[in-house]
């Protein structure tokens, strides 16, 4: 049954895949490959769980496309057929290996199934070798009988002639030898028999580090984050003028992105020096010192997301820093759960699953959620010329966002705007909402979310018809299009009769 369900899936990749932009049809190919995965693999209740989340993340597919419902799909498939063999209550580091081994197998494991197939003769192998001399005469026979009455039938004979082979496709074929192999991997994967825990200290302090260094270290570092701290509480959160010639924009982004590095490394110092069962960690005045720091760091990381959303006010909203604001809440919940550790005595392990499990969530809900619609809308009702207090309104990259910012695009097109940012934002509206149009006409590339933006995009203003004729058209930067935007060709050469030469 299992290489039937795998030609199966490749047959349903080619019809739903092949050749589309990924719509319903990767969701729908993901939806039969968790029914195969149902179907043919043993039951086991630690698998169903992956299943149903595989299905929902599927069933995301064909609400919206994303990257990471993708990833989360295919990574609950992977748990799903290797929790059979898992042992039980496995962290995040085990799974780690175990999906890496099946990842990386996926290729190779159809070759080596083959492989071992011929070394080992079954005994359905053996009836097929002595079935093969019994159907040579029926076939030969057969095609005999068929070209003589392809002779003597025109019937027979025209409908033969209308056969045609399907053309060769290379790009087909790899992409279908691709599919089998993902099929192959779902359906017999191959699991890591062994896998390594994270490796637990020895107890042995590393050189250098004792409870007089690490605790003159954390009063050093608790004095200069204090004044870190102490500057932004002036600057950032109560406005102080700053010194002539620093900006608040340069004050906030300059130190977004490495205050973070600093709170990264302040975690790594923790996990280290003050390690569970360590002289350090039993000293309860460090353990103070390390609260105290960790709240510094704490502090210090809600600093830098003021700092950035101060630089938003002043430049506008991207999909790159609201992955920065979130990554930011994430080091800051790390820092937690590293103080939480060091206080409960957890181990690694557990460290590793919490962090691991709050990034999914995360991750999960930015998987849910469109943030390129969330920066589109920001800008577009922050925009200076809309009458927001924002900076002004960059048409270009919202075209750049493509479909997720076609309702922004439509609520600024049905805004009063100065006349030439509105043939921008017509232009670019109409350019977004044609590639759309294009991608929800095709069954297989539509989705559900890109269904609705069209019908409210359309509700709030209809086509603009005028903008389909190049003439007249504007580019997301203002520059025309079309043949009035073409360099003048130059003059015909006429004689000029006072000397004799040709002039323009």
């Amino acid at each position: 049954m299992k290489p039937i369900t795998a030609a199966a899936l490749v047959l349903a990749a080619d019809q739903l895949l092949y050749r589309h932009a990924p719509g319903a049809g990767l969701g729908l190919f993901l939806l039969l490959a968790v029914l195969a995965v149902a179907l043919l693999h043993p039951a086991s209740r630690k698998a169903w769980p992956a299943l149903l989340l595989a299905a929902a993340f599927a069933g995301l597919l064909i609400e919206a496309q994303g990257r990471l419902a993708f990833a989360f799909c295919t990574l609950s498939l992977g748990v799903a057929v290797l929790a059979a063999r898992a042992g039980k209550l496995d962290g995040a580091w085990r799974w780690t290996q175990r999906l890496g081994f099946w990842l990386a197998m996926s290729l190779a494991a159809p070759v080596l199934d083959f492989l071992a197939l011929r070394r080992h003769r079954t005994a359905g192998g053996q009836v097929m070798m002595r079935l093969l001399p019994m159907l040579v005469l029926p076939t030969v026979g057969g095609l005999v009988f068929l070209g003589l009455f392809t002779t003597a039938n025109p019937v027979i004979a025209q409908a033969l002639g209308q056969l045609r082979l399907p053309p060769f496709d290379g790009a087909r074929l790899v992409f279908a030898a691709v599919m089998a192999a993902c099929a192959w991997a779902l359906l017999r994967p191959r699991f890591l028999r062994r896998t390594q825990g994270l490796p637990v200290g020895s107890g042995t302090p590393l050189p250098g580090v004792s409870v007089a260094s690490v605790g003159l270290s954390l009063v050093v570092f608790n004095a200069l984050f204090a004044l870190q701290n102490g500057l932004d509480i002036a600057f950032l959160w109560s406005r102080a003028p700053l010194p002539q010639g620093v900006t608040l924009a340069d004050y906030a982004h300059r130190g977004a992105y490495a205050l973070i590095a600093t709170a990264l490394l302040a975690g790594l110092f923790v996990l280290v020096a003050l390690a569970p069962g360590s002289a350090t960690a039993r000293s309860s005045w460090l353990r103070r010192l390390v609260v105290l720091w960790v709240g510094q760091n704490l502090f210090l990381v809600a600093s830098s997301i003021l700092r950035t959303l101060d630089y938003v006010e002043a430049y506008g909203l991207t999909r790159l820093r609201i992955a920065a604001l979130i990554w930011m809440a994430l080091v800051g919940v790390g820092l937690l759960l590293i103080c939480w550790r060091m206080l409960r005595g957890k181990s690694g392990s557990w460290l590793v699953d919490a962090n691991v499990a709050a990034t999914a969530v995360v991750l999960a809900g930015c998987a849910v959620v469109d943030i390129g619609a969330v920066a589109a809308s920001w800008n577009a009702g922050h925009a200076k010329e809309a009458g927001g207090r924002g900076t002004e309104l960059d048409v270009c990259y919202l075209e750049r966002l493509g479909d997720s910012s076609v309702v922004a695009l439509s609520r600024l097109r049905a805004t009063p705007l100065p006349p030439p940012l509105a043939v921008r934002v017509a232009w670019s509206r109409e350019t977004v909402l044609h590639d759309l149009s294009a991608r929800q006409s095709d069954w297989r590339s539509w989705t559900w979310r890109g269904e609705r933006r069209l019908r409210t995009a359309l509700a709030l203003v209809p086509r603009d018809a005028n903008l389909s004729a190049p003439e007249g058209t504007f580019d997301c930067q203002g520059r025309p299009m079309g043949p009035e935007s073409a360099e003048p060709a130059p003059a015909p050469l006429t004689p000029d009769v006072a000397s004799g030469t040709s002039a323009p």
